[in-house]
């Protein structure tokens, strides 16, 4: 049986136990998942790509599905993770990645992009047609979300027979959150309703292939979560227990919760009791990763004074001189903008760091570190979880290793909601 498919099966048998999935393509928060799962003898990591990092013109990442499986088998090798242990997915798969096209010519790019995906061995799919194209209205019609969806599973399905990869998991759900959190400001969410649920579940049931709907797992819904740039939105249990309720007597399928990144463990672990059973989180792990590597600057500033690399202003040059990635986010000017910038809970800063002369400047501070390693005090200043780990004599005051034990920090609420405490070494 499928990884995923198992521990739904468990989840739906009444086992507190879930899934979070890591929507990252940064390589040492690849890492950092790899070796947190093998610190907690986790069952499988979730690695997740969307079809704006990963698509069959390479997306922002430059990686075409089958590159991002192999970039991702790669880093496993380097961290001494299992191959059997990963389970791939594709996040917001549909034509968000070309709604400037008319629906004939987006849709016709998804086919591909699911294609590719399946191909490369992804398993979870989540069929997102919920974005509309230039000659669509706005909204789009829900029938129509669904039509597109189906069709979109007939092309998983027909490209996993030819390649005789494993049969697809699939993700449903028109109600879905901006990928990265709200672009304005936060305001009272709208929980969905167990009659809007259940209407989009019967309407996806009617127009997918048969053979392909038991292995429909999760259906996206507002549990009442959601960040901006400055706020989050916590869970609250009590607004949510109609909806929590509603798939009670729909085997196999559970709840996927959206942007619950920088949510509290309590809330975490709320939704996972809820039926929440899928987390994602992609904003609040990058943005573990700037905070720690914003740190690492502050480190090499403190030693080095005028000799550091002056990382952190680079990579703000940068974003300054190409603003491509953040301007349609950002409405601030001035010094908000530059606060925006770098601390956005939104962290449209993670679209550039694979950019070259970021990463240069991000190898010359991690060498100045290496070079001149920084002392117990400095590193309890700034990275204070690492301090502890140095302390204890399981980790190294390299700079990979601190940014990673940061990261950690933010994968320990999601393993803590998720394993019911069956980790041994939690």
């Amino acid at each position: 049986m499928s990884l995923l498919l198992d521990r739904v099966a468990r989840h739906k048998a009444g086992e507190n136990v879930g899934i979070y999935s890591v929507c990252s393509a940064h390589p040492l928060v690849i890492e950092a998942t790899f070796r947190h799962a093998l610190k907690h003898d986790a069952p499988f990591v979730l690695i997740e790509a969307t079809s704006n990092q990963v698509n069959q013109d390479g997306g922002y990442t430059g990686m075409k599905p089958a590159d991002f499986r192999d970039y991702v088998a790669e880093i496993a090798e380097r961290a001494g993770f299992p191959a059997t242990r990963i389970v791939l997915g594709g996040d917001h798969l549909g034509p968000n990645a070309w709604t400037a096209l008319t629906a004939d010519e987006a849709m016709d790019r998804a086919d591909v992009l699911i294609d590719q995906y399946v191909r490369a061995g992804f398993e979870k799919i989540h069929l997102d047609c919920s974005m509309s194209c230039v000659d669509d209205p706005i909204p789009l019609p829900e029938e129509t979300i669904a039509a597109r969806a189906a069709r979109l599973c007939r092309v998983a399905e027909a490209a996993s027979a030819d390649a005789g990869t494993k049969p697809p998991v699939y993700v449903i759900g028109t109600e879905v959150p901006v990928p990265g959190g709200a672009t304005e400001d936060l305001e009272p969410l709208q929980v969905t309703s167990p009659e809007a649920a259940h209407g989009t579940i019967a309407m996806h049931k009617e127009l997918f292939p048969a053979e392909a709907w038991d292995r429909v797992i999760a259906l996206v819904t507002q549990p009442g979560v959601e960040f901006d740039h400055h706020q989050v939105l916590d869970y609250r249990p009590e607004a949510a227990q109609d909806l929590s309720r509603s798939l009670d007597d729909i085997p196999g399928m559970v709840f996927e919760a959206h942007s619950t990144d920088y949510q509290t463990q309590e809330a975490l672990t709320a939704l996972v009791r809820d039926h929440f059973a899928i987390l994602k989180v992609g904003p609040g792990v990058t943005f573990a990763l700037r905070e720690a590597l914003w740190a690492l600057d502050a480190m090499e500033r403190d030693m080095l004074g005028n000799r550091a690399s002056d990382f952190r202003q680079r990579v703000l040059a940068v974003m300054n001189d190409k603003p491509g990635n953040w301007q349609k986010y950002y409405h601030s000017s001035g010094a908000d903008l530059q606060l925006d910038l770098q601390y956005s809970l939104s962290d449209r800063i993670r679209y550039y760091w694979p950019d070259p002369q970021i990463a240069q400047a991000q190898d010359e501070m991690f060498a100045n570190l290496r070079a001149s390693p920084p002392p117990l005090p400095l590193v309890s200043q700034y990275l204070p979880v690492a301090y502890a780990e140095l302390r204890a004599g399981t980790l190294t005051n390299d700079p990979t290793e601190l940014v990673m034990a940061h990261v950690m920090t933010t994968l320990d609420t999601y393993l803590k909601a998720t394993d019911a405490g069956e980790n041994r070494n939690a």
